[in-house]
């Protein structure tokens, strides 16, 4: 018998003083029985940098196919295609072949450090994608916050802060590949 995805109900209240995005959201997560609470609090974290009324959750680990998160015109082109992790090479030509914007956020520690030195010079020529790190201490700190019922807040001005009523974690990402417009100061 197959595992089920855990459900998570979330409440995230976006104040984005940078592009001047003031929203509450209500959100339903499901945590993929393959995936960690760390990393689905990093597609959250990603939803509050990038949000926008047409920002959805796809299929993600589930679907090839698919991004973690992703933003489609009202003719279906792809605006934004978020990725966690480290994909290969040639999903990340395919997700740049099809969307404006590209974005990965890598996590892991020396994991995704080794995955970005050997990678490094074969993305420099995708000029639509965007790669940051997530620092070990950074995704851990997020994870504290998962709970199945959540409300969260995300202050974006002159830095990011996520939390809840009980603790704020300052979100300090690393650069590693671009910078595009719709992606945030942080």
């Amino acid at each position: 018998m197959a595992l089920k995805s855990t459900i998570y109900k979330v409440k995230l209240q976006i104040s984005d003083v940078d592009r001047g995005y003031y929203h509450a959201h209500q959100l339903t997560i499901a945590l993929h029985p393959s995936e960690t609470q760390e990393r689905m609090m990093l597609r959250l974290l990603m939803f509050a940098l990038h949000a926008s009324p047409d920002l959805v959750f796809g299929k993600g680990i589930s679907d090839d196919d698919e991004p973690d998160l992703w933003k489609k015109s009202d003719n279906g082109d792809i605006q934004l295609w978020i990725d966690l992790g480290q994909p290969d090479e040639k999903r990340i030509r395919r997700a740049c072949g099809k969307a404006h914007q590209v974005v990965i956020l890598s996590y892991g520690g020396a994991t995704a450090e080794r995955w970005w030195a050997k990678n490094q010079g074969r993305f420099q020529r995708f000029h639509n994608l965007e790669i940051v790190n997530a620092p070990v201490e950074l995704s851990r700190q997020l994870a504290t916050l998962a709970d199945r019922n959540m409300a969260l807040q995300c202050m974006i001005s002159d830095g990011i802060w996520f939390g809840d009523d009980r603790q704020n974690v300052e979100v300090r990402l690393q650069h590693w590949k671009g910078r595009s417009q719709i992606t945030p100061n942080f």
